[in-house]
């Protein structure tokens, strides 16, 4: 059992979903096919909202990989750039998901950076997220910055950036996935 997190950065839905919609209609025009686990306000997945019903609803289609897309928050004003999480090895959670998944999260950190030029938070494994855990394909989580730098957040209200956010996440989905 764990606490359920309903929150985010201020915004960060948003955020997530222009960035979500525009890295889409990159991939589609690369001869990608993709599904989106929500395109507008609220998720209707028909077996739940959280993390858990995400990652049946990739491993239902059996997608090459499953991006989530995330804008970070933090007490401090300062700190920014862009960090991709993928899942720890947890042996019968995601024992059969790691290594795919640290290749795809090292693709999308470093096509995102060199396309934001953003400051390079790195690759980080964690093991307490559910969508990692209750995942059978590949899954990464890309926290596109935060939300809490003054700077930063005007950056990812722009449409300009989110384009070149989407961009960056086409061109690392591209370097892992082939169609």
């Amino acid at each position: 059992m764990k606490i359920k997190d309903g929150g985010g950065a201020s915004g960060e839905a948003a955020v997530a979903l222009a960035i979500a919609r525009r890295a889409r209609r990159l991939l589609l025009a690369r001869g990608y096919r993709v599904a989106l686990t929500r395109t507008g306000a609220t998720i209707r997945l028909g077996d739940g909202n959280g993390n858990i019903a995400r990652a049946r609803f990739c491993n239902r289609r059996h997608a090459a990989l499953m991006v989530r897309i995330h804008a970070d928050g933090s007490t401090s004003h300062s700190l920014h750039g862009v960090s991709t999480l993928v899942p720890a090895w947890r042996g019968g959670w995601t024992d059969d998901i790691y290594a795919r998944s640290a290749r795809a999260g090292r693709a999308l950190q470093q096509a995102v950076v060199a396309s934001t030029g953003a400051a390079d938070r790195g690759v980080a494994r964690r093991s307490d997220l559910t969508g990692f855990n209750w995942a059978d394909v590949p899954a990464v989580l890309l926290e596109t910055g935060f939300l809490s730098n003054p700077t930063e957040a005007r950056r990812l209200h722009s449409g300009s950036y989110q384009q070149r956010v989407a961009l960056g996440l086409a061109r690392g989905v591209a370097a892992f996935v082939r169609r």
